[in-house]
């Protein structure tokens, strides 16, 4: 399932000024493009297009990497294209085997019902609800049957599925491959077929599940959706995937002061790429941007400005901010205003600085805490603690573990 691709040369010449405008939208911070002449033609017309985009409702809880594909859908919808948000309940519960060297186990169909309710309240922070179409691929994978599910495992071969790198590394590898495995991609395809998409989003690694898609539109004498494959953002360590897992993410739905420090904490170069592929500001303000810093602007006082940017997005202006309020004060060694206040009762006169950070959760154990306070890093009323073996008595105490966590401490 491969396209070859026309020269931009070629497209340049045939196309007008405001098609060059939106593919130049459209292929922003974008990996790959198939087929791009494809997709001019489509433009030609004027019409609409019905742009596909899937989500598997594994994981209800949004990081930054997850909204690269939804900004992207966001700036097709802001040049008047339908957007079909398109959640797969019914493929949720086989499990994408993308990237995986395992099976992964399916989901329960209240699991999915639960990750699925979840999406649509975070989607909306950045899509527009009365510019976009929910879908759920239940309704027309249910409707398949015995009968037409065998249909569709026909149309490709074993040797056509062990094409793809993960199902060819688990094969040679001498790792199981479940039968089920290799419905998930024809599914994901015929998703296609039945939103008779025009263009479908996804990551780089979705490739050979996105060229299915065209793959069985052509079998169905349908027009082929052309496909845009967006990268894999990297995490706060600038190496590797944006993952949880890895604790490199940024949650949307993390505190507003937590995104703002967590940005800020991006490396220089990062921040450019964190900009292109997440910030709504125009090309020409980013260059205006990048110019600036080229001309001996502080590159901080950008990330300033793009932090504010993704905490009012799913903040809100006046949580911007705040945050913004909150990163001076801590940035000059001060204590914000809204600092978490802890009880934390004792047995006898005085308590373990040790101890005391772990009941009041601003550590996960003593050793965490020994460690913090031999790096430097705990404070108390401002004052850096030298000794692990500190007694506090009874009183009111503000503590401090790193740069982020605070606690107003009654101890009693």
């Amino acid at each position: 399932m491969t396209d070859s691709k026309p020269s931009a040369e070629a497209i340049s010449t045939e196309i007008s000024p405001e098609i060059a405008k939106a593919l130049a939208i459209i292929k922003r911070g974008a990996d790959e493009l198939l087929i791009e002449q494809e997709l001019v033609e489509k433009l030609k017309t004027g019409k609409p297009l019905r742009i596909k985009a899937g989500f598997d409702p594994t994981a209800p809880d949004l990081h930054l990497g997850h909204t690269v594909l939804i900004n992207k859908l966001r700036q097709l919808q802001d040049l008047g294209h339908q957007i079909l948000f398109l959640i797969g309940d019914f493929t949720g519960m086989i499990g994408d085997p993308t990237g995986k060297s395992t099976t992964r186990p399916p989901l329960t169909v209240e699991q999915v019902k639960i990750n699925a309710d979840t999406y649509s309240e975070q989607v909306f922070k950045i899509l527009d609800p009365a510019k976009t179409e929910i879908v759920f691929n239940s309704k027309w994978l249910s409707e398949l049957g015995a009968a037409g599910m065998i249909k569709l495992a026909a149309s490709h071969t074993v040797a056509r599925m062990l094409e793809r790198d993960d199902f060819s590394k688990r094969f040679k590898g001498n790792q199981p491959i479940a039968i089920h495995e290799f419905l998930y991609p024809l599914l994901q395809g015929y998703d296609s077929v039945a939103l008779q998409s025009d263009l479908e989003l996804g990551g780089t690694d979705q490739k050979f599940n996105l060229l299915m898609g065209r793959e069985l539109q052509k079998q169905a004498g349908m027009a082929q959706q052309c496909v845009l494959m967006m990268p894999l953002l990297e995490g706060l360590d600038g190496v590797n995937k944006m993952s949880k897992s890895l604790g490199n993410y940024i949650g949307i739905s993390e505190a507003p002061e937590l995104i703002f420090a967590k940005i800020m904490s991006v490396s220089d170069t990062l921040m450019w790429r964190y900009i292109d592929l997440l910030s709504f500001a125009s090309l020409e303000t980013i260059a205006e941007w990048k110019a600036q810093v080229a001309g001996g602007e502080n590159p901080r006082n950008i990330k300033v400005g793009f932090a504010q940017e993704i905490v009012a997005r799913f903040h809100g202006q006046a949580a911007a901010e705040k945050a913004l309020a909150d990163f001076q004060t801590r940035a000059k060694g001060g204590i914000p205003d809204d600092v978490p206040e802890v009880e934390v009762a004792i047995e006898g006169e005085s308590i373990g600085i040790s101890q005391l950070l772990k009941l009041a959760g601003l550590v996960e154990s003593t050793s965490e805490a020994m460690r913090a306070i031999q790096q430097g890093g705990v404070k108390l009323d401002s004052v850096k603690v030298e000794d692990k073996n500190q007694q506090l008595e009874k009183g009111v105490v503000v503590a401090q573990v790193g740069k982020r966590k605070f606690a107003k401490i009654t101890i009693k």
